[in-house]
C-alpha cells in the first residue's frame, strides 16, 4: 500500500500552497480574490495575517484530505469576511479547496455538500446582521459560483474515472488478444509435432514387427521431432518472458526454416516437395512467422488426413506479398475449409496482417491451402 506522502500530488499541492501563500501578500493582487461581505475594512493586524495563511497553507493537503482542507480554508474565509479584514488574494484558496473536494473527495460527498451549504447560510446571516450591503440575490449568486467550481472538480473526477476504465478495458482487450495469440502458437507447435510423433511411432511399431533393422530410423525420427518441439516451446517461453530482448526475434521460426518443416514431414513418411519462385527478401518477424505457421498447419493436416499422399509446398516471393500454396493429393477430409482451431487461428492471424487464407478441396482430388501475406519490412 502506498502512503499518502508518496503520492505524486504531494509535491504539486505543496508547490501550489507555497505559491498562493506568497501571492497572498502581494499588494497589487489584493483586489483579486473571493469577497462577499463588503463590510467596512478594518486595519490589517496579526489575526488578519493568520487568517490569510489559513486560506492558503492548507492547500498542501488538498489532494489527500480535501474535506479537511475545505473545512480549514472555509472557516478562515468566513472569519476573514466577518471581521472585515482587507481583501486578499489568498481567498482564492476557497475556490481551489472547493475544486479539490469535487475532484478528490470519495466518501460522504453529499453530506459534505449539505454541511458546506449550511455553513454558507450561517455566514450569509452573520454578514447580513453585521450590516453587509449585499442582498439575498447577491449571496445566492456567490453561492452558485462556488457550486459551479465544485461541479467542475466533480466533472474532472468523472473524466479521470472514465479514462481509467477505458485504460482498464484496453488492457483487458490486449491481454485477451495476447492469450489468443499464445493459444494459437501453442496449438501450432504442439499439434504439428505431436501429430508427426504419433505417425512416426505407428510407423516404428510396424517396423519392429516387420523390419526390425529399420525400426531404429523410426525411433530416431521420433526423437528428432520431440527435440524440435521442445526447441519451439522453449522459444515460446522466451517470448513470454522477454522484456525488450531483441535476441528473441532472432529465434522466431522464419520463412527460411520451412525446409526444416518439409524435412520433418518426410521423416514422418509424408512425401513432400518444396518449390520456391522469386528472390527471397528480408521481411518483418510477424510476416515470417505467419508464413512458417501456414506451412506448418498445412503439413500437419496433410499428415493427419492424407498420410502417405504426395504433398507440394509452393512459395512465391513478390515485392509486395508472399503467396503460399500447399496441395495434397488424396481425399479431402469433410469440413476442412472451416473446421479446426488451427485454420481459424491462421485466418485471424493473416487478417491482422491484411492477408487472406483459403483452405478447400481440389477439383482433381485432395485439398489445398492458399495464403497471401502482404510484405512488411523490418527496417
Amino acid at each position: 500500500m502506498i502512503s499518502n506522502a508518496a503520492r505524486p500530488g504531494w509535491w504539486r499541492d505543496g508547490a501550489l500552497a507555497a505559491v498562493f501563500t506568497l501571492l497572498a501578500f502581494v499588494p497589487t493582487l489584493s483586489t483579486i480574490g473571493a469577497q462577499v461581505g463588503d463590510l467596512p475594512v478594518r486595519p490589517l493586524d496579526a489575526p488578519a495575517v493568520a487568517l490569510t495563511l489559513a486560506q492558503t497553507v492548507p492547500l498542501v493537503i488538498a489532494g489527500r484530505w480535501p474535506a479537511a482542507c475545505l473545512a480549514i480554508i472555509g472557516a478562515a474565509f468566513m472569519a476573514h469576511q466577518a471581521l472585515s479584514y482587507p481583501p486578499t488574494f489568498g481567498s482564492i484558496g476557497l475556490y481551489l479547496a472547493l475544486y479539490a473536494v469535487g475532484a478528490h473527495q470519495v466518501r460522504f460527498r453529499r453530506g459534505l455538500a449539505a454541511v458546506s451549504t449550511g455553513a454558507y447560510v450561517v455566514m450569509a446571516v452573520v454578514l447580513h446582521n453585521l450590516g453587509s450591503p449585499n442582498r439575498v440575490q447577491d449571496f445566492i449568486a456567490f453561492y452558485l459560483i462556488l457550486g459551479v467550481i465544485w461541479m467542475a472538480g466533480a466533472g474532472m473526477r468523472r473524466w479521470r474515472a472514465e479514462e481509467a476504465e477505458r485504460r482498464r478495458l484496453s488492457a483487458s482487450v490486449a491481454a485477451a488478444a495476447e492469450r489468443a495469440r499464445i493459444a494459437r502458437e501453442l496449438h501450432d507447435v504442439v499439434t504439428h509435432h505431436v501429430t508427426a510423433m504419433v505417425i512416426q511411432a505407428d510407423a516404428a511399431q510396424f517396423l519392429v514387427g516387420n523390419a526390425p533393422d529399420r525400426a531404429g530410423d523410426g525411433l530416431s525420427a521420433i526423437s528428432d521431432t520431440g527435440r524440435r518441439a521442445l526447441t519451439e516451446l522453449r522459444h515460446l517461453l522466451d517470448v513470454l518472458e522477454a522484456t525488450g530482448d531483441s535476441a528473441v526475434a532472432d529465434r522466431t521460426p522464419a520463412l527460411g526454416k520451412i525446409g526444416d518443416l518439409v524435412e520433418q514431414a518426410r521423416l514422418s513418411g509424408q512425401p513432400v516437395e518444396l518449390a520456391e519462385h522469386g528472390e527471397q527478401r528480408q521481411r518483418s518477424v510477424d510476416v515470417e512467422l505467419a508464413a512458417y505457421r501456414v506451412v506448418q498447419e498445412a503439413l500437419t493436416n496433410a499428415i493427419k488426413h492424407a498420410t502417405g499422399q504426395p504433398t507440394t509446398v509452393m512459395v512465391r516471393h513478390h515485392d509486395d506479398r508472399l503467396d503460399i500454396e500447399v496441395t495434397t493429393d488424396g481425399h479431402a477430409p469433410a469440413g476442412l475449409p472451416s473446421s479446426g482451431r488451427g485454420l481459424n487461428g491462421l485466418r485471424a492471424r493473416l487478417r491482422m496482417l491484411g492477408g487472406d487464407l483459403q483452405a478447400a478441396p481440389r477439383p482433381e482430388g485432395g485439398f489445398s491451402v492458399r495464403a497471401t501475406i502482404p510484405s512488411r519490412s523490418d527496417s
